[in-house]
């Protein structure tokens, strides 16, 4: 009888034993099962733009090596139809964070929450590493989008905080974009009451071709005073409102990771223009970017912009002229040269700009 409790009690034993291993095998398969369905719902990018810049303007030489931007972001994608996405310039300071969540089954309806470039121009939600100008945007995009050349809207990396919904149609033939925005532009309190009311359409009629129009209702705080715009004081609230018309062709469609292999050639042109307070502004551009051998694009832009339309003196013209070459996917080696015409107020005379510059991303 002994023996037999024991042959019972051994059993017992081993039994327990083998069911912790497997318990313990489970749980390690449940841990890694996770870790792994964690790992590939995160994704992360970044990249880093640095060269060198000469200028002769106004009697000045300037022969200067920069860093301009050392950004990296993550997405997280939540569930299939809710993601989330962060963004840091280790050059400057938090750029980006914003939740997305697609209401539709198809791509017809989407809301994005938080912080995020607008939908105000063509270029302005392009990346730096999709364009072709060193400079990136255009004088006229950069002024009036709120990239930093304005002392008024001071600073913001064409960024804002604020709420959008956006979608396709038609199968793909429209894109449209209707935003709300704080208007004081990225890490700020916003300063006034008012809200920023923001539009985009796009229509494709054919695949490679889209028609873009986009408009811009708002009230702007000054931050700071603008020599072109003397009526505003810094604290004032001013009238702050933009529009936009262009078009962009490109020869065929890419993915962004084999862009070395499978370059288009690309024309875009817009025209913008918009008002501060009583003072108005415009602007234009036309850039194309064509691969010639292998590797290699010809760029060549034209653009102009006004920062006061009743005031001469206040306009400027660059006609530009580089290459750039694709050594890995994203990576590329620029050079550029940009012959600047400005008028009185801006340099006392015309002036050369040269600038080199790497790009490396991922």
């Amino acid at each position: 009888m002994k023996k037999q409790r024991f042959k019972y009690r051994t059993l017992a034993v081993i039994l327990a034993v083998f069911s912790s291993i497997a318990a313990m095998g489970q749980q390690k398969t449940d841990e890694t099962d996770w870790m792994k369905d964690f790992t590939s719902r995160i994704t992360l990018n970044g990249y880093a733009q640095g060269g060198w810049s000469f200028q002769d303007a106004n009697g000045h030489t300037t022969n200067s090596y920069n860093l301009k931007r050392t950004l990296l972001w993550a997405k997280a994608r939540i569930t299939d139809r809710w993601s989330f996405m962060f963004m840091h310039d280790f050059s400057s300071v938090v750029q980006e964070y914003y939740t997305d969540y697609r209401i539709s089954n198809d791509k017809s309806l989407t809301v994005r929450l938080g912080q995020f470039k607008h939908n105000y121009t063509m270029e302005n939600p392009l990346s730096p590493t999709q364009l072709e100008l060193i400079d990136v945007y255009s004088q006229a995009v950069l002024y009036l989008a709120g990239e930093g050349p304005d002392p008024l809207n001071g600073v913001n990396y064409g960024r804002d905080m604020g709420l959008m919904v956006f979608g396709d149609l038609a199968n793909g033939a429209l894109h449209y974009e209707l935003a709300l925005m704080s208007g004081q532009g990225i890490n700020r309190k916003d300063l006034n009451n008012q809200k920023d009311f923001l539009a985009k359409l796009e229509v494709k009629p054919f695949d490679g071709f889209r028609i873009v129009g986009s408009g811009y209702l708002g009230t702007g705080h000054a931050v700071g005073k603008a020599a072109w715009n003397p009526d505003i004081q810094v604290g004032d609230n001013y009238k702050r409102n933009r529009y936009s018309i262009g078009a962009e062709y490109k020869t065929h469609a890419y993915s962004p990771g084999q862009y070395k292999e499978a370059r288009p050639a690309s024309f875009r042109a817009e025209w913008l223009g918009g008002k501060d307070g009583e003072v108005g502004s415009r602007g234009g551009y036309i850039t194309t970017s064509i691969p010639v051998a292998g590797a290699l694009d010809f760029v060549a832009s034209a653009e102009t912009f006004d920062r006061n339309t009743k005031v001469d003196g206040w306009d400027q013209t660059n006609l530009t002229l580089g290459l750039q070459y694709w050594f890995y996917k994203k990576c590329r080696v620029q050079l550029q040269y940009t012959r600047c015409l400005c008028g009185e107020n801006i340099s006392t005379k015309d002036y050369n700009w040269l600038q080199a510059q790497v790009q490396v991303a991922f």
